[in-house]
């Protein structure tokens, strides 16, 4: 296998995790990393060069591909520049905050004729996979109404995060998009959505500008619907999406990690992020009694996240050798997922102002 070999734009949390596990990884290593407080650390560990600028990191011919995992508000400039200058581009979630970014970035990824991903990394959950291919197989039957809840509480914070804040971060609904995702999956893009909620108990010293109660209806091209919980404004925290077809229904737990298909009166339990992680998650995420989780500069990543990112870093440098991409997985790869997740998002929060029912544009320039 040819060497895929890397740049990083961002090493904060994920991406510094991100750039160990494609040091790791046989056939890729990480070149030169730039951008975050942690990024001079981070090159000595990894025995790579620290460059002082976007464009030094761009004009380098030594690099095939970046990996973008700086803030979500500072997305664009990184994957349009790595387009112009013919490099692959691997972009953490949420891809863009406006369509009209998320357009131009994947057009200037498509004129460049180079291979982008979206780092929606809950598709390489095993999981997940179970149910596209219980779903695909009819278990369910035909997929009619979706309910999803990431829920839980936060207290005043010493120092306030940037994903507190709306303006880099997007709010629950952007920082934590993978939801909306994975129901668009499943039911189509969504064709119109209203919300409800605002910033309820967060406001003040200690606290961002996002809003903490999230509330989100959905409509889709066939008579599907969705409901969907999303905030920190909620004491009893949750993490689930629950699919209902007219044979079935699945639940998929990501706080208990678990899969329950429920058919014909009976029912059968899937593993959610596999047998060796399950019952660890499931204890740690009941300690903490929440499906809002952040990582901060002193976390390590869990060892569940931290297969999920291998297998995903793992497909990437697979495309971008040349492998063909699993049709499982184009959606991640042709600007679909992209496109949808963020469509649906911020006409969430066009509806979350204008109290008023919103149609999604989700068409191509």
């Amino acid at each position: 296998m040819k060497t895929v070999r890397f740049g990083l734009v961002g090493c904060g949390y994920f991406g510094s995790g991100m750039a160990r596990i494609v040091h790791s990884l046989e056939g890729a290593e990480v070149r030169a990393v730039y951008g975050g407080s942690r990024a001079a650390a981070l090159a000595e560990e990894l025995h790579c060069d620290l460059v002082d600028s976007l464009d030094e990191l761009m004009d380098r011919e030594d690099i095939d591909a970046i990996i973008v995992a700086s803030p979500s508000h500072a997305h664009r400039e990184p994957v349009i520049s790595a387009a112009k200058k013919g490099k692959h581009v691997f972009c953490e979630k949420p891809f863009a905050l406006t369509l009209l970014d998320c357009e131009d970035m994947l057009a200037a990824c498509r004129e460049a004729e180079v291979h982008v991903m979206v780092g929606h990394i809950m598709h390489f959950m095993e999981g997940i996979g179970t149910v596209k291919q219980l779903i695909a197989d009819g278990e369910i039957g035909r997929p009619i109404v979706c309910h999803a809840e990431r829920t839980g509480w936060e207290e005043k914070q010493p120092v306030v995060s940037w994903k507190k804040k709306m303006a880099a971060s997007g709010g629950h609904i952007f920082h934590h998009i993978h939801d909306l995702d994975v129901i668009q999956t499943i039911l189509g893009p969504a064709v119109k959505i209203c919300t409800t909620g605002g910033n309820l108990a967060h406001e003040g010293e200690g606290f961002g500008d996002e809003d903490d109660v999230l509330l989100l209806l959905l409509e889709f091209d066939g008579g599907a619907v969705a409901s969907m919980q999303y905030g920190s404004g909620f004491r009893w925290g949750e993490h689930y999406i629950k699919i209902n077809g007219t044979e079935g229904a699945i639940r998929i737990d990501m706080k208990r990690a678990s899969i329950e298909l429920r058919k014909n009166g009976s029912t059968s339990l899937f593993p959610l992020y596999g047998a060796e992680y399950d019952q660890e998650v499931a204890k740690a995420n009941e300690e903490r009694d929440s499906g809002i989780a952040y990582g901060t500069a002193s976390s390590a990543l869990p060892r569940h996240l931290a297969d999920m990112m291998r297998r995903e870093l793992a497909c990437f440098r697979d495309v971008v050798s040349g492998k063909p991409i699993d049709d499982r997985l184009r959606l991640l790869f042709d600007g679909t997922s992209a496109r949808s997740s963020i469509a649906s998002a911020e006409a969430a929060l066009v509806s979350l102002r204008e109290q008023a029912w919103i149609r999604i544009e989700t068409g191509l320039k």
